[in-house]
């Protein structure tokens, strides 16, 4: 109660002070980098992020692209060679007048090689950067290089995504934050009982959001994902808080003619419920902290500390402006659009039958489509995007002028010798979906002796400790074939040299989706057992914990279920997310059911009537949090042309609603089936069931 008096004594300063951080928190945000590469996420110790540590530290080589140059004469793209290698960090450029000069014969080249890096039309160069793939130098360079090249020049590699990704993402984000706020706001208008009151819940999380991105500074940076995502689920998670304290204060008023004596009392009894509310949400962010890909750490740390700061903005910010602009509150009140729901809830409880069958029949097929779902997924970023952004033209380009659809990178110890490599290379070359492989070894030949390579040649690909080479695939990355080709030749490559390393943007992936399918099991088990645990706790039961997730987990199969039902595919983040945020944010409504029927049956009413009247008395609760949930979520899902945070809103926005939908007519029936165990396994329940016998016989004597 002190806490309470503090916040309503000092509301003006309490504000002040909020909007005196807000301008810190601005300058934290614009500070706090953002990443836009997945492969970043990586653990340290896969031997695809320690190559390509290695490629940096040996040969001063990060990012890597491929440039396709279409119908340019040989002497102007020898200039423009030239112009690309003047650009701020590209190392180095390979072309034809890499290894002689463009006035002798290209006769003297090994045939493979030069039929491989030109068509009728096209060439194509290698371009080699000296920082890493998703700097904000190497970004700067791919758009240097696109300026200086024009339309008939394309720029492939994963540089050229994260460069198209960061654009669009930084063109679209602040109209995701829009559209959420104005459909969130629409919902809020509709669904409460003041036409000023969304306005004052917005201006107060909206503080909160602020605060949260500033702090991110702390942790130097986040992916583009939780950037973008953050503000809207911070938004759409913590609006039931606000809704709660809004709820109490009026009723606090109607006891209680002094505003500020209402509002205590009120802050009172919402940190209590929002407390206990919040903790099995923030549980559910943490478990994302479980999973070894860390881009579940870095959403999962975001918007936990989102959602603490959302409750303690409900307790102090909340309350001083609700305090402050009282009266213009209380005159723009309205009657509730949601309507009296007692003879609802009372019919769906007399056919709770219904329902338990309809609860058996969804099981199976729910869980069959979330269990294909999951391993229906893609890992190809650039399938992302959209199908007119650059980098996915020349991806195109390169598939069709060259049949390239992936290029590796191997990393083999000096001491191995010429004879030797060019078996490996052979060897590696027999296997399926292999073009070719670019190396010393490969240039060299009967036409061209070892000592007509120029210097600069052995020094692209060759340093004290390693040998490059290229291998180009016919296969695109994140695929089957391509991932046992990998295999094949890692195989092949261990045979030659046990500390040899295969890296590049396909062996990164296959490593990502071994990763990400691992810890799709962890953080699904860790998000269940902590959920458990707490509402074990919250509800002092041992049966309520399996009969709330049951409902909750039902609705995430169908959620998840409904992708391989209707032909989509999922990127591969969105099902291990949304399994936890769905978890963890919706099973607050099954809760606030239970809490009430646990209430009603301690009190004597039989299990029916108590059913009904906590279903009766938490709809408007449920409908008005779902649907904030689903507005702030669903036309960020329209409107995004990146299919990550698409995918994403729409599971959400869906989620909300099955969850929603779930908890009002599946749980009831669950409740009125298992009343008899939960009056055994919940402390404080027990001899309830008989207690009722006894007030009936007395009633009927």
């Amino acid at each position: 109660m002190h806490f309470s008096k503090t916040v309503v004594k000092y509301r003006i300063g309490i504000l002040v002070l909020a909007l005196i951080l807000a301008v810190p928190a601005v300058l934290g945000m614009a500070g706090t980098r953002i990443n836009y590469d997945m492969l970043d996420y990586l653990p340290e110790d896969m031997d695809t992020v320690i190559g390509q540590n290695e490629l940096m530290e040996e040969f001063g080589k990060g990012a890597f692209s491929f440039l396709i140059i279409e119908d340019m004469l040989e002497k102007d793209v020898a200039e423009l060679k030239r112009q690309i290698e003047q650009v701020e960090h590209v190392e180095t450029v390979v072309w034809y007048d890499t290894l002689m000069d463009i006035s002798v014969p290209v006769e003297l080249l090994p045939d493979k090689i030069y039929r491989e890096f030109n068509t009728e039309h096209s060439t194509m160069m290698a371009v080699f950067f000296d920082s890493s793939t998703s700097a904000d130098i190497t970004m700067d360079a791919i758009r240097d290089i696109r300026a200086i090249c024009g339309k008939q020049c394309y720029v492939s590699g994963m540089s050229a995504l994260v460069t198209d990704l960061k654009d669009l993402c930084e063109k679209e984000e602040p109209i995701y934050v829009g559209i959420a706020v104005a459909l969130a706001c629409a919902a809020m208008l509709v669904l409460l009982d003041s036409w000023l009151v969304p306005f004052v819940f917005l201006a107060s999380i909206g503080i909160m959001i602020l605060l949260n991105l500033g702090s991110n500074l702390f942790l130097g940076e986040i992916s583009y994902i939780t950037k973008a995502l953050s503000a809207v689920l911070q938004l759409a998670v913590t609006m039931d808080y606000s809704i709660f304290l809004w709820h109490s204060y009026n009723e606090q008023r109607e006891k209680n003619n002094d505003t500020k004596a209402a509002m205590e009392a009120a802050i009172g009894e919402t940190l209590t419920s929002v407390i206990g509310s919040s903790v099995t949400t923030v549980a559910g962010f943490i478990a994302l902290c479980f999973m070894s890909f860390t881009m579940g750490r870095d959403l999962g740390i975001v918007m936990a500390k989102g959602v603490l700061l959302g409750v303690l903005g409900c307790v102090t910010v909340l309350p001083a402006l609700i305090l402050v602009l009282d009266k213009p509150l209380q005159k723009t009140r309205h009657k509730a659009l949601i309507p009296d729901m007692g003879k609802f809830a009372q019919g769906t409880v007399n056919v709770f039958p219904v329902f338990l069958v309809i609860f058996i029949l969804l099981v199976a097929p729910a869980y069959y489509g979330y269990s294909r779902t999951n391993s229906e997924v893609y890992y190809d970023m650039g399938e992302c995007l959209p199908k007119d952004m650059e980098y996915v033209i020349a991806n195109s380009k390169l598939k069709e002028e060259f049949d390239i659809a992936s290029t590796h990178m191997l990393l083999v110890d000096t001491n191995v010798s010429p004879k030797q490599i060019r078996s490996m290379i052979r060897e590696m070359e027999d296997v399926d979906g292999v073009k070719y492989i670019l190396g010393l070894e490969s240039l060299v030949g009967s036409r061209l002796p070892e000592e007509f390579l120029p210097e600069s040649v052995t020094e692209i690909l060759k340093s004290d400790k390693w040998e490059l080479m290229l291998i180009n695939s016919e296969y695109k990355v994140a695929g089957d074939e391509v991932n046992g080709q990998i295999n094949e030749l890692n195989h092949i490559l261990k045979k030659y040299d046990k500390g040899g390393m295969l890296i590049g943007e396909a062996p990164c992936m296959k490593d990502m989706i071994e990763t990400t399918d691992h810890d799709f099991r962890v953080v699904n088990t860790v998000s269940v057992l902590a959920i458990f645990i707490i509402i074990a706790l919250v509800e002092k039961s041992i049966s309520l914990p399996f009969i709330l997730i049951s409902v909750i987990e039902l609705a995430i199969f169908i959620n998840l279920g409904l992708p391989h039902y209707l032909g989509q595919s999922l990127p591969f983040i969105a099902p291990i997310c949304i399994s936890t945020i769905q978890l963890g944010a919706t099973v607050d409504y099954a809760i606030l059911m239970t809490t009430r029927y646990k209430a009603e049956r301690i009190h004597g009413i039989d299990r029916k009537k108590a059913v009904g009247t906590a279903l009766s008395a938490s709809i408007p609760s449920i409908l008005v949090s779902g649907m904030g949930l689903f507005a702030a979520t669903f036309g960020v899902a329209l409107y995004s042309n990146i299919d990550i945070i698409s995918s994403m809103c729409m599971l959400m926005a869906r989620g909300a609603v099955v969850s929603m939908l779930s908890v009002i007519f599946i749980l009831p029936a669950l409740l009125v089936l298992c009343d008899g165990l939960i009056c055994v396994t919940t402390m404080g329940m027990k001899g309830t069931g008989k207690m009722n016998k006894k007030i009936m016989e007395v009633t009927v004597s």
